[in-house]
């Protein structure tokens, strides 16, 4: 396990703490080189159609005007839409990785702003499931670039397939987008029941998209925290809302994030201090990871 710089003076809480004392002092022992990693975010959804994939853009753009280096990677590597979200057409997308025909800093395109994107493929049925030897594949590929940037965003498809069970299940924060609609609502509830009963997931973060006021999203996670608290054994943190903005679709059409072209709108400025949130905040330490995506460790 790689401990970032930031968390070195600080107490690690193992359930162990002798544990704890032992692994720090066998890294130490080892004169282990401490290495700058990413802060890595999972954002995903039970139900598609919620607006993620234009949270992820908008957040990724916003947050590189703070001067963080952001990379997002579209992991919804069936039916990847990012690349059109934001109006570029990369030759080259995962599925050249995933062969072997190119290396993965082969294919990172430029995004607006300081943003830069690992495209997706779109229509290749056989990468909605990832082999074991296909993980291998990415994570060492994404270890060789990774570093590079403050912070990785993982866009994952929507759903409790494996490999989104497997991308959120990578990251060190998991943060689910729902809507009020009922549908949304449940199936977001879905996705956490699974990560919480069978990979012992116990924190996730919800961002409430598409609302008429702060009321109505505080209404959403009240009515998900209610049904989490009673059923599962997980904390549900509202991070916060976007409200609902005519402009989005408007720049969705234009394939241009709102944030860049129009920062005084509703949305925009929901985008705003959802990455001003991340900016000012700790990222958790993670101890059951150990790399940016742990390979051949998740059993799904």
């Amino acid at each position: 396990m790689t401990i970032r710089p930031e968390f070195q003076s600080k107490i690690i809480k193992f359930s162990n703490l002798r544990e704890a004392r032992k692994l720090k002092s066998t890294q130490l022992s080892n004169n282990q080189s401490v290495a700058k990693r990413p802060r890595v975010i999972a954002i995903t959804s039970g139900k598609g159609g919620v607006g993620k994939t234009n949270i992820v853009a908008n957040l990724g753009f916003s947050l590189g005007k703070y001067g963080k280096k952001v990379l997002i990677l579209d992991a919804d590597l069936g039916l990847g839409n990012l690349d059109i979200l934001l109006g570029i057409a990369p030759r080259y997308n995962l599925s050249h990785v995933l062969s072997g025909e190119k290396k993965v800093d082969e294919i990172i395109v430029n995004g607006p702003g300081n943003l830069k994107i690992l495209p997706a493929s779109s229509g290749i049925q056989e990468l909605t499931r990832l082999s074991e030897s296909q993980r291998v594949v990415l994570s060492k590929e994404l270890e060789k670039v990774v570093n590079s940037f403050d912070i990785l965003l993982i866009d994952t498809a929507a759903g409790i397939s494996s490999n989104v069970l497997y991308f959120n299940l990578s990251a060190q924060e998991i943060m689910v987008v729902v809507t009020p609609e009922p549908t949304s609502i449940t199936d977001a509830y879905a996705l956490m029941k699974v990560l919480s009963i069978r990979y012992k997931e116990k924190h996730f973060k919800l961002i409430v998209n598409s609302v008429n006021s702060c009321q109505e999203a505080d209404e959403v996670h009240r009515q998900l925290n209610l049904v989490t608290s009673k059923f599962l054994n997980i904390s549900v943190e509202y991070f916060g809302y976007v409200l609902m903005d005519k402009n989005i679709k408007k720049f969705i059409k234009k394939q241009k994030v709102i944030t860049q072209w129009a920062p005084y709108t509703p949305a925009s400025i929901g985008f705003a201090v959802l990455a001003e949130k991340i900016f000012h905040s700790e990222p958790p330490v993670i101890v059951r990871k150990s790399g940016v995506l742990d390979y051949c460790v998740i059993p799904l």
